[in-house]
């Protein structure tokens, strides 16, 4: 190994006092080659079982807790117990190949398609459509507070699920547009409840998740079952989420005792937007300055080559995850580990679907979306 990739192989040990092997995290990416009843395919446990030999950590793809969650099509469930047949044979494959397994959890919100959900009824915090090139979508339906109350506990469930399916921990996906971050933004959050309102109230579902999720992993599993929650830092609305909304947000997780926070970013060097003094600090500096070393910062975003990661290790976070660069090149914590980074792949070859093990379906998305990941 080249002695300035060393740190990323030090051993990192999580609040909880689970020992991850390496820096290194495997971040959740949607794969779209899930039944169409929820169930598992045989396409999905090799491409897991593919990339989980050189990290310490894979996140799944997004699970949905409620069957009017499901925020894409070709996604595996656990919003039952009939899936957790399935759930296992995902944690297996991680597993066995030496990593941790995380099961990421979430609600689409209004994100998901009509077809998805039952009676095609789409629900959020209020009755503000999501948008996707500035085209309206379907308008949601306002969740009640008993509902409301009802998905927390949903959340409950599926972590429960998670435990029993041998799952070494859960994340809370709280990101990318989806329900909990729809609860906390202010443009999609117009709610006069104690839902809604002041930032605080707008706290308070992402916080009831954490908290449920918590207590059912106090009560069916042990101390050392993982909990994380990603986040979006900012979204480009006038009402949405500013740096200074989720320095706030952050705050209240990191006094959780949860054991990790996932930024979701698609640089990870990219700066503030709005709501903080100097925008040329990286969001990545504000989080760490905010977290102080309360709990573990996951970074992300835009990681390729060895070096990459390097620099992005010099800011001091603790853990980085790669995603599109996993799907690019399954070996690369392996190749750094043997010093032979510059055989890393930096850009797909559209070449070699089959030996890069990326499901039919997936492949489709990769291929049909330019510039989304490097090399197409």
């Amino acid at each position: 190994m080249n002695e300035k990739y060393k740190d990323l192989f030090a051993p990192f040990t999580l609040p909880n006092g689970i020992e991850l092997k390496n820096r290194i995290v495997m971040a959740p990416m949607t794969h779209w080659s899930s039944n169409v009843d929820g169930t598992v395919t045989d396409a999905e446990i090799k491409y897991y079982s593919r990339r989980s030999n050189g990290v310490s950590l894979v996140i799944t793809a997004c699970t949905h807790v409620t069957a009017n969650g499901q925020g894409f099509h070709g996604q595996f469930a656990a919003y039952n117990d009939k899936f957790i047949p399935d759930l296992k044979r995902v944690a297996d494959a991680i597993k066995e190949q030496g990593a941790k397994a995380v099961l990421q959890i979430y609600h689409g919100g209004k994100m998901s398609p009509p077809e998805l959900v039952p009676n095609g009824e789409i629900v959020s915090a209020s009755d503000i459509p999501a948008e996707q090139n500035g085209v309206p979508g379907k308008t949601p339906r306002p969740l009640t507070e008993g509902e409301i109350e009802e998905i927390i506990n949903a959340y409950g469930e599926a972590t429960r699920r998670a435990i029993e399916a041998g799952y070494d921990g859960v994340e809370v996906h709280g990101a990318n547009g989806y329900l909990i971050q729809q609860f906390f933004s202010g443009h999609s959050n117009r709610r006069e409840d104690r839902f809604g309102g002041t930032l605080e109230k707008r706290m308070a579902f992402p916080l009831a998740v954490v908290d449920k999720v918590k207590s059912v992993v106090e009560k069916y599993g042990d101390s050392s079952f993982i909990v994380g929650h990603r986040f979006s830092p900012e979204e480009p609305e006038e009402k949405g989420i500013t740096m200074a909304d989720t320095l706030e947000l952050v705050d209240a997780l990191a006094d959780k005792e949860l054991d990790y926070l996932h930024v979701s970013l698609g640089d990870f060097f990219s700066t503030a937007h709005r709501g903080v003094d100097d925008l040329t600090k990286t969001r990545i500096a504000y989080l760490l300055e905010k977290i102080n070393n309360r709990v573990p910062l996951i970074g992300v975003g835009s990681i390729y080559s060895a070096e990459d990661a390097r620099k992005a290790f010099e800011t001091g976070i603790p853990l980085l995850a790669l995603g599109r660069e996993l799907l690019i090149d399954p070996d690369w914590v392996q190749k750094v580990a043997e010093g032979k980074e510059d055989e890393i792949a930096t850009k797909l070859d559209k070449e070699k679907q089959e030996e890069l093990v990326i499901p039919d379906q997936l492949w489709k998305m990769i291929i049909n979306r330019p510039g989304w990941v490097p090399g197409v």
